[in-house]
């Protein structure tokens, strides 16, 4: 017999169960990118809106100028998702960011390098000995010049380091109150096409880089189905990219505003295939995390494994 309680007891039921699959997915994902890669053309193209919108979840996308503030978002819980080189996720972890790594992107080593000005009498990373040389702390950049340095036998010591963002190291590098520059691309590009800036060492002439798409930690223990889609749509992506440079280079020099020519520069050196972290990412990886507990530019030794999500492409 159906009665009054019996009808309250059911809706009860099924709005506590309609909440709970609520909460089984967030309202929006939000993405993390620098400016640059293939992430204007990503978004111009719609793809992770189209995926995520049959589950009800909005993509909105966060742009920072370099990777550790971004981390600092995804640490924070502001951004759940998102891409940056190697060194920041090192840096983050050290502090007990709540992070984890999610997937890579082996690079090829030519979309950063360290600079100097067209006249300088640096040849060689020898050279740089004495030197004021500008990188973003805690990036990608950082790892390049401590690598380089190591490589030509100098010690941090040896050099004058000059801490900038991008857009203040731009400014320096142009008046010439840094010697020389470790910067990543589209950067790298402008200062070798407006600048006549000369490299004297790309990354893969010092060591095998990496790049990594993070996630907060809370995010990717509540939607473990939602990171590896993610991943997956951004690997098909970077197939789509590697495929299409002309693509990538218009809709980045759209977005930004940088000189179409330096982004062709960019996006033709460019890696974007999206790989789970295997073996020897996590080597890499480690091998530049205990360089700088060596040197003591982090606070404590950490392991780089102890924050890999494993994905399994097609699981």
């Amino acid at each position: 017999m159906i009665t009054r309680r019996n009808i309250l007891a059911t809706t009860l039921l099924l709005a506590t169960a309609l909440a709970a699959r609520a909460e089984d997915k967030p309202a929006e994902i939000r993405i993390g990118t620098q400016k640059g890669g293939f992430f204007p053309a990503v978004r111009q193209r719609q793809t992770l809106e189209n995926a995520f919108k049959p589950l009800g979840i909005e993509i909105k996308w966060v742009d920072f100028q370099f990777g550790p503030p971004l981390l600092e978002a995804i640490n924070v819980g502001s951004v759940d998702f998102g891409y940056v080189g190697d060194s920041p996720p090192i840096f983050a972890q050290a502090g007990g960011a709540k992070i984890r790594y999610v997937a890579a992107v082996k690079s090829d080593g030519n979309t950063q390098a360290i600079v100097v000005p067209k006249d300088s009498p640096i040849h060689s990373l020898a050279d740089l000995k004495g030197k004021r040389i500008a990188f973003g702390k805690g990036s990608s950049a950082h790892n390049l010049l401590v690598a380089a340095l190591e490589k030509a036998g100098l010690s941090w010591s040896d050099i004058t380091p000059a801490p900038l963002a991008p857009a203040d190291a731009t400014a320096a590098f142009v008046k010439g109150s840094v010697d020389a520059w470790s910067i990543w691309d589209p950067y790298l590009a402008l200062a070798e096409l407006k600048e006549n800036a000369r490299v004297i060492a790309f990354d893969k002439d010092v060591h095998r880089p990496n790049a990594f798409y993070i996630a907060n930690t809370d995010f990717v223990e509540k939607y473990p189905a939602l990171v590896a889609k993610l991943n997956t749509t951004f690997a098909s992506e970077g197939v789509w990219a590697n495929e299409h440079h002309e693509d990538v280079a218009k809709a980045q020099a759209d977005a930004t505003g940088v000189d179409i020519e330096a982004v062709r520069r960019f996006v033709d050196r460019s890696n974007f295939r999206v790989v789970p972290l295997d073996a020897e990412i996590v080597a890499s990886q480690q091998a530049v995390a205990d360089r700088f507990a060596k040197l003591g530019l982090i606070p404590k030794p950490v392991t780089i494994s102890d924050i890999v999500w494993k994905w399994t492409p097609g699981s």
